[in-house]
C-alpha cells in the first residue's frame, strides 16, 4: 500500500508542510532520530515543531501514558482529577511568582492564547490587546488575530481590539539603527507612542514571546523586555509571555522570562510540557489574578482540558527534566551550540546571522551578506533556492523547521555533542549544494 499517496489523497495538509516538498512518511522515532517506512533515518534537528524536548520514545513518558490509559483514559474537566492537581501544583512551583499561580489547562498552545485573551479582558475590563508584528500565537481565529505575520491573513477580519506594533529586530532594525541600545530605546519609544494613540487605559495586555519563535528566533536586545514590563506597570496593563516554544528548558530555564529577569502576569505554554507526546497546553496566572475567578465564572472550557493521558505525560516530563538535569544541561551546552553554529556560518556565505539562546537558534539565510537580501522573501512564496535547500536537507537525512529564510536549529534537549556535530555537518553539506546554485 502506498501510504504517502493515501495521505496526500485523504489528509488536508497545512501549506507549511506542503512546502517541505515530498516529506518522508515517518513511522518511528528514537532519541533524536526519526525513521521512515523504508528504514531511512532523519536527525530531528528542530524537535518536531520545537516541541519534542526530551526526544522520541523516552521510556519514562511512554510508561506513564500507558499506565494512565490502563487506569483512566478520560475524566470530565468538571471533575477533580489526581493528575491535574499534581501537575498544576508542579507548574505553580515552577512559576516565577512567589505567591504561586493557578493553571487553566487547554488542548494546545493556540487555545492557551485564545483563553489568555479572554482572561485579560475579563480581569481588566479593557477591550484592547497589543502584540508584535513579528510573532506567532496560533492558528485559530483569535490566536491568529494576535499573530503578527502572514498566517494571520486567512483569519481576517479577525477579532476586534488587537493592535500590532514593531518590536526590536537588530539584524533588520525597523528603527534604523545598528546600535542595540538605541534599538531598545527607539523600540520602547515606538511602543509607548502606540499605547498613547490607542489609550493605555483601554489596553488590557501586551502579548510577547520572550524570544521570538518561528518568526526568526530573535533575541531582544538588553533592556527591552524590562522596559515593556515597566510600561505595563505604569499603565496598569497585564504582561503575557507566550512560552509555547521557549518554556520547559528550551532556553535553559523552566520559562524563558527567567533568562531576562522579567516576570509576566500570565504565561501561556504547551509543547514542551509533555515533550509533545500528548497534546497539552495551558495558561498560568499568578495567584492574585486567579483569585478573581473564585468570585466570577471562568469564561471558558474545553472537553479535553487537563486530559488524563496528557497530564500523566506532563508529570513524567517534569520529573525527567528535574531528575536528568535538563535545564542546567542546556545552559551548560549553550556555548557549544553557539560556537559550532558560528563556525558553520563562517564557512557558508548564505548564512547572514546565527542568533539564539539555550538550545534555540536561528540561522538567517541571505543571498548576499552586505545587502542582507533574504534567500526567500518574507510573506511570499518559498523561493526556488529555499525549496532546493529543504530537499537537500531531507536527502542528507536531517529535518529542520523553516520559516521563509530562517532555519530553526532547536534539537531535543537530550541531544549529545556528537549528534549535534553530525547534524551540523549534514546541514553544511546541504548548504554547500545550494550555494553552488545561488552563488556559482
Amino acid at each position: 500500500m502506498d501510504l504517502k499517496a493515501l495521505h496526500k489523497k485523504h489528509v488536508l495538509t497545512p501549506w507549511v508542510a506542503q512546502a517541505a516538498l515530498n516529506p518522508p512518511l515517518v513511522v518511528r522515532g528514537e532519541g533524536v532520530w526519526l525513521y521512515d517506512q523504508e528504514g531511512h533515518r532523519y536527525l530531528d534537528f528542530s524537535a518536531g515543531l520545537v516541541a519534542v524536548n526530551l526526544g522520541h520514545a523516552h521510556p519514562r513518558l511512554v510508561r506513564a501514558i500507558a499506565e494512565q490509559a490502563g487506569r483512566l483514559a478520560y475524566a470530565p474537566p468538571s471533575f477533580f482529577h489526581d493528575g491535574r492537581a499534581l501537575l498544576a501544583q508542579a507548574l505553580s512551583h515552577l512559576s516565577p511568582w512567589p505567591e504561586g499561580g493557578r493553571v487553566f489547562f487547554t488542548p494546545s498552545g493556540t487555545e492557551a492564547n485564545e483563553d489568555a485573551l479572554k482572561f485579560v479582558r475579563h480581569l481588566t475590563g479593557r477591550p484592547k490587546v497589543l502584540a508584535a508584528y513579528r510573532s506567532f500565537h496560533g492558528a485559530t481565529h483569535a490566536a491568529a488575530s494576535l499573530t503578527g505575520e502572514n498566517r494571520r491573513w486567512p483569519a481576517e477580519p479577525g477579532v476586534p481590539g488587537v493592535v500590532h506594533f514593531f518590536a526590536p529586530y537588530p539584524y533588520r532594525s525597523p528603527f534604523h539603527t545598528e546600535d542595540p541600545k538605541e534599538e531598545t530605546r527607539r523600540a520602547l519609544d515606538h511602543l509607548e507612542r502606540v499605547l498613547l494613540h490607542e489609550d493605555p487605559g483601554r489596553v488590557a495586555a501586551i502579548f510577547l514571546e520572550p524570544v521570538v519563535g518561528s518568526n526568526g528566533v530573535i533575541v531582544y536586545p538588553e533592556g527591552y523586555l524590562q522596559g515593556v514590563r515597566a510600561l505595563c506597570d505604569r499603565h496598569g496593563i497585564l504582561l503575557v509571555f507566550d512560552e509555547v516554544m521557549t518554556g520547559f528548558g528550551r532556553l535553559g530555564a523552566a520559562f524563558g522570562g527567567e533568562r531576562f529577569g522579567v516576570v509576566p502576569d500570565l504565561i501561556t505554554f504547551a509543547k514542551g510540557v509533555t515533550s509533545a507526546y500528548v497534546p497539552l497546553g495551558g495558561v498560568l496566572l499568578r495567584e492574585g489574578l486567579a483569585q478573581r475567578f473564585d468570585e466570577v465564572p471562568l469564561p471558558t472550557g474545553h472537553t479535553y482540558a487537563g486530559h488524563p493521558l496528557a497530564v500523566a505525560a506532563g508529570l513524567a516530563a517534569l520529573r525527567a527534566y528535574q531528575e536528568e538535569g535538563i535545564f542546567p544541561r542546556v545552559r551548560a551546552m549553550e556555548g557549544f551550540f553557539r560556537e559550532v553554529l558560528g563556525d558553520l556560518a563562517a564557512r557558508h556565505p548564505l548564512v547572514g546571522e546565527v542568533r539564539g539562546l539555550g538550545a534555540f537558534f536561528g540561522l538567517e539565510l541571505v543571498r548576499d551578506r552586505k545587502d542582507k537580501e533574504p534567500l526567500s522573501p518574507w510573506h511570499g512564496p518559498v523561493s526556488p533556492p529555499m525549496q532546493a535547500l529543504q530537499r537537500a536537507l531531507l536527502q542528507e537525512g536531517v529535518y529542520l523547521m523553516a520559516k521563509h529564510n530562517i532555519l530553526l536549529v532547536a534539537p531535543p534537549l537530550t541531544i549529545r555533542e556528537e549528534e549535534f556535530l553530525e547534524g551540523v555537518e549534514r546541514l553544511s553539506r546541504a548548504l554547500r549544494r545550494v550555494e553552488v546554485e545561488v552563488l556559482g
